[in-house]
């Protein structure tokens, strides 16, 4: 049987993951009102990405997607530095020029977020190649969704790691939706994993909703790569709540679906936790509620990038 995890550590999981919460919640109110322009939220992923970057060790790197805030605050990034990406400002990570869709943080081991579908798949390999290359003892975690599990860049992605036995752990989060389509309507399977298990590598896939699972399967996974240098793939089994692209009406969402998914919230799940006291999750909770707020308000007064700024790293 699985021990239970420290109450230092679930309560650090609780707050990373109500952290990620706020602020997208955030990003939305304010694209809503006019104040930022829109982007695509992970909001009921949490758990997903929490769990996973816990698991990775501080010279491990990141590939990410067009969901990628959760990744990038589980590991670390300032919030207020978001905010000013997303807001086009000097002070955001790649100094406003990458808006929410395509954020890199080399302090962070984040290497990339992209917005084209499947694009981190391709380039993983490349990451890790290098990491073996240089005999670095990095694990290389590239973050997807299911849709992307039905490029071709996936299978291609994995074949080359299978084969040139690269240290890269494959986390999908399988959310059930691609885009405005309904995962039942391009996949003839339930789980990714089955895919995977088929180019020759070990395979989980665990209830994404819960932080715990999530971290003890990918321990598991990164222990993997770390013992034999040879690929890992996890699948977090989660649901993303709200629509593809802020704003969406969700129109096209079952609502019985939906409703099933939101009594499974990752968050209230683990704030039900006996370890955890109605005091303590109030504090947790005002505590991040003030940060956000903080990290808007530095955004928001934070200077547009001059025009060297804007000019600089740029390439015809």
């Amino acid at each position: 049987m699985n021990e239970a995890l420290e109450p230092v550590a679930l309560r650090a999981m609780l707050e990373s993951m109500l952290l990620i919460r706020a602020y997208e919640e955030k990003a939305a109110a304010m694209q809503a009102s006019g104040q930022a322009a829109g982007t695509c939220t992970s909001v009921g992923q949490e758990a997903a990405a929490v769990g996973v970057v816990a698991a990775l060790g501080a010279d491990d790197l990141i590939l990410t997607n067009h969901r990628s805030a959760g990744h990038l605050l589980a590991r670390g990034a300032d919030p207020a530095r978001l905010y000013a990406e997303v807001l086009g400002k000097s002070t955001g990570y790649c100094k406003g020029k990458s808006g929410s869709l395509h954020i890199s943080a080399k302090e962070l081991g984040v290497v990339l977020t992209s917005t084209i579908v499947g694009a981190e798949l391709s380039l993983a390999a490349g990451v890790g190649l290098a990491a073996s290359m240089q005999e670095r003892d990095s694990v290389v975690a590239c973050f997807f969704g299911d849709g992307a599990a039905c490029e071709g860049s996936f299978h291609e992605s994995l074949n080359l790691a299978a084969v040139w036995k690269l240290p890269i752990l494959y986390v999908c989060e399988n959310n059930q939706w691609q885009a405005f389509v309904h995962r039942r309507e391009t996949m003839p399977m339930d789980q990714v994993s089955t895919w995977a298990a088929a180019h020759g590598m070990p395979v989980a896939t665990v209830d994404g909703n819960d932080v715990e699972a999530v971290y003890r399967a990918a321990r598991e996974g990164i222990a993997h790569i770390r013992a034999t240098g040879e690929p890992y793939f996890l699948e977090t089994y989660t649901y993303r709540q709200r629509g593809h692209y802020e704003p969406d009406d969700q129109g096209y969402v079952d609502k019985a679906e939906l409703a099933a998914w939101l009594a499974r919230d990752p968050i209230d799940r683990l704030q039900q936790n006996k370890q955890f006291s109605v005091v303590e999750i109030q504090t947790i909770q005002k505590r991040v509620a003030e940060r956000i707020e903080a990290a808007w308000a530095t955004a928001v007064a934070a200077p547009y990038p001059t025009h060297a700024d804007l000019t600089a790293d740029v390439y015809a």
